[in-house]
């Protein structure tokens, strides 16, 4: 079976394949991080789940990764052994957006046995401050208090500690 002179190679055909599918992931997670607020951190302060007060102002100098999420959320929960990991070694606050009250969220972390600093959202005021329209959301923050990373969505481990990282230097 001859081959027509114009027929590209399988390679080439597969190459350009993951180009366009690369090119439509690359969109539309530009499309779904556009409105996640950017510059200077909104304020970020509240009650936490835990017991105490948080307020991000006490946390310049270090970078900082500010995580929104939901009990609800699946693709939150296979996240949150990660954030509880960088919670070991960085700065992390994170929200709980629209997940019931303290009681709810610590009965949450308990069951999932995890720990990390959690500001209770239930009415997603705080979400809206910051952009947030869909979870999981994370902001790496630079000692100054200025969003230096935004997404959307799943993130490693490894990309996260990577963007704190790069935010330490940054200041």
């Amino acid at each position: 079976m001859k081959k027509a002179a114009n027929s590209k190679p399988r390679s080439h055909r597969w190459l350009g394949q993951l180009v366009l599918i690369l090119a439509i992931f690359m969109v539309l997670h530009w499309w779904r991080s556009e409105p996640l607020a950017s510059g200077d951190a909104p304020a970020l302060t509240g009650d936490l789940a835990g017991g105490g007060r948080f307020d991000l102002d006490g946390l310049q100098g270090k970078p900082v990764l500010v995580h929104f999420w939901a009990t609800w959320c699946p693709v939150c929960r296979f996240g949150d052994d990660t954030i509880a990991a960088i919670a070991e070694d960085f700065n992390v606050i994170t929200v709980a957006i629209q997940s019931g009250g303290a009681a709810e969220i610590m009965g949450h972390l308990s069951r999932a046995s995890l720990s990390f600093p959690v500001i209770p959202d239930s009415d997603g005021v705080l979400a809206t401050a910051w952009g947030v329209s869909g979870v999981p959301a994370s902001f790496v923050l630079d000692g100054s208090g200025r969003i230096r990373f935004a997404t959307v969505g799943y993130t490693t481990g490894i990309g996260l500690r990577g963007r704190l990282w790069v935010a330490g230097m940054l200041d």
